[in-house]
């Protein structure tokens, strides 16, 4: 090809786009039809196979060339359980590929396969939903790995590690704690956020029981359950009934389910089913090869037709087909905003509640122009679309990239304001010195503050207890354990959505292999990955705090308001008078909330914002909806604490 990019070399083929919905393998009884874009071919060929791996090939047919760059074929019969791949030949070099939209597959997704996806339904799941939205900072989010949450011995749960192990109700640790499923129930969350379930190229689905270990953020087949975590990954439709009853499981405790995708990259090129159907299309290049903003060697180039179409077409199969009701995009400041928008707005036609977040950034820098990136600081122009909050990330807890470098609750002085930025979800508040925050220069980046999730940890990164260990190791335990708290209720009291990593609640660790802890434990194994159930008794304190704060949280629409409006006429921020302290009101019809960040050791007397009584109900290490004690006139806040008081409007 002269060196020319395959895109350049078949420019006019690429130009054919196909605007329906039937691409891939459409099931009936009678027949399946099968159709691939791959525009540039001169022949393709389908092959049927018996299994999924294995010598067993039974039939190759002819593909025919038909509109848009499609080729198709017709078969009689019914095919449910048949596995197939495409052979291409362009250019006179052939090439097998599985189907891009394929929707079941066999073990490692080598091959597609044809499934009858009502026959995959558990009972009653036609009727399965998730809860139900008011509006978007109502929810509480926990992020989980489904290996991560059972797979350890002290879960208690028969299906260690499965999708089915959280499916699983009445599961206890050996000393009595709440595990999997009622472990989340718990909390008082509204949602989990799944890493990635779909089918992805780093564990060896036919190796049953190798005890390997990957996050999963290398996709292979998008639309396809990942296999490792299904009792049986060499029958397509298994995965799929599995992974359905646990989301059907989530949805009868009243959980929604976020699922976390990866539209940034693929696993690899030259073995992804995009660079074998349409050389180069699905991929943005360079003058010297591939563009790579995710860090990963490659980066999808959403903002062409096909692959903008690809992405849409995926998630609203996932919506409608699982009942998923949220997408994390992960590394989101890839994709482009009009790809971000239109997906967003078909969502919203299959559920009003759908949650749709990303990470607002790129790993590396990207040929696509940043004012076309669904960045942070892009997030504006967006509607219904959210991004991560590093800005709260980073000031409370200390920089992620430097481990050492400390936050407001570990003892880093001046940053009153950058907490104040946070509080107020954001979003643009007349109170906050936007000329002297550093972190984002540019000020303010959310519309309102439903499109902010604040966060303190996730699965990247140390985890919350790890990063206070390293940067203040001359705190002891209890000091420790009061910046945990303190953390956490500043993520819970602010405006936005909270969200928080499952186990940030019983102090959890990532041990590395070699001693010390892990910041990026992606391929590490269990015994670093997992949540050791037995924490969960050892910091049970810790535990009922963070269920007192979710609880606090839903009692209290002050602390969920929806608009940056509402935010700057409801939240006040007082003068504490002292330094390393954030204080603020918040007023609704009903009630004024008063809350007060301590980050000094020592303990601080505060005047309260009003005449009359205020009941406290988040104070030192107690959190919750049962009042702890009244105050009036002068209060004292603990050293590196939280306190919360209400008062009710007469």
């Amino acid at each position: 090809m002269k060196n020319l990019s395959a895109r350049s070399y078949y420019a006019r083929e690429y130009e054919a786009i196909y605007e329906k919905d039937d691409l891939g393998a459409v099931y009936t009884e009678e027949k399946t039809l099968f159709r691939v874009w791959a525009p540039a071919a001169d022949a393709v060929s389908i092959c049927f196979f018996r299994e999924g791996t294995g010598d067993n090939l039974v039939a190759k047919e002819a593909m025919t060339k038909d509109r848009n760059g499609t080729w198709i074929c017709r078969k009689r019969g019914d095919l449910a359980g048949v596995y197939y791949t495409y052979r291409i030949r362009t250019g006179g070099e052939e090439i097998e590929t599985a189907d891009p939209y394929a929707k079941a597959a066999g073990a490692n997704g080598a091959r597609s396969m044809v499934v009858d996806l009502m026959s995959t339904n558990p009972d009653g799941f036609l009727d399965d939903r998730g809860p139900e939205l008011l509006q978007g900072t109502d929810a509480v989010i926990c992020e989980i790995s489904v290996a991560d949450l059972t797979a350890d011995r002290s879960s208690g749960v028969k299906h260690r590690g499965k999708y089915l192990g959280l499916a699983e109700k009445g599961t206890k640790s050996p000393d009595g704690m709440p595990t999997g499923l009622d472990y989340l129930k718990s909390l008082g969350i509204t949602h989990v956020q799944l890493m990635p379930v779909f089918d992805f190229g780093s564990i060896d689905e036919a190796a049953e029981d190798s005890g390997a270990y990957n996050w999963g953020y290398d996709p292979v087949n998008y639309n396809v359950p990942e296999g490792s975590y299904s009792t049986d990954p060499f029958h397509g439709e298994v995965r799929i009934r599995e992974i359905k009853q646990m989301i059907q499981a989530f949805h009868r405790e009243g959980i929604g389910v976020i699922m976390d995708v990866v539209f940034n990259h693929t696993f690899d090129i030259a073995g992804s089913t995009f660079q074998k159907t349409a050389p180069d299309y699905y991929y943005r290049l360079t003058e010297d090869g591939y563009s790579d903003a995710s860090a990963c060697g490659n980066e999808i180039a959403s903002e062409q037709p096909m692959m903008r179409k690809y992405i849409i077409d995926s998630v609203v199969y996932w919506a409608k087909e699982y009942h998923i009701d949220g997408f994390r995009f992960d590394l989101m400041g890839c994709l482009d905003l009009e790809t971000m928008q239109k997906l967003r707005n078909r969502l919203a036609e299959i559920n009003p509640s759908i949650l749709v977040y990303g990470e607002g950034w790129t790993g590396q820098d990207s040929v696509l122009p940043a004012e076309k990136r669904a960045l942070k600081t892009n997030i504006s122009r967006l509607n219904g679309v959210g991004a991560f909050s590093d800005d709260i990330r980073d000031t409370v807890r200390g920089h992620v990239f430097y481990a050492d470098r400390r936050g407001f609750v570990s003892g880093m002085a001046g940053l009153e304001n950058a907490v104040r930025y946070s509080v107020a979800g954001a979003a643009a508040h007349p109170q906050v010195d936007y000329r002297n925050y550093r972190y984002t220069p540019s000020g303010p980046w959310a519309k309102n503050p439903a499109d902010t999730i604040n966060y303190i940890s996730c699965h990247d990164n140390l985890t919350l207890w790890d990063k206070l260990a390293v940067s203040a190791p001359e705190a002891s335990k209890e000091e420790r354990l009061a910046m945990n708290r303190l953390g956490a209720a500043i993520v819970f009291t602010s405006q936005g959505i909270p969200f928080f990593l499952a186990g940030e609640e019983s102090a959890r660790t990532k041990p590395a292999e070699g001693g010390g802890v892990s910041e990026n434990s992606y391929n590490l194994p269990l015994s670093t990955n997992s949540i050791k159930y037995g924490r969960l008794k050892e910091y049970e304190e810790l535990y009922r705090y963070y269920q007192g704060l979710a609880a606090f949280r839903r009692q209290h629409p002050g602390l969920r308001l929806a608009t940056a409006k509402e935010t700057a006429e409801s939240l006040h921020f007082l003068d504490p008078g002292a330094a390393n302290i954030v204080a603020f009101t918040v007023s609704t019809a009903e009630e004024v909330l008063f809350v007060v960040y301590n980050a000094n050791k020592e303990e601080i007397t505060v005047e309260l914002p009003e005449d009359g009584a205020f009941s406290v109900y988040i104070e030192d290490r107690k959190a919750g909806t049962e009042c702890l004690r009244s105050a009036a006139g002068r209060i004292v806040v603990k050293g590196i604490s939280c306190l919360a008081a209400v008062k009710i409007k007469s």
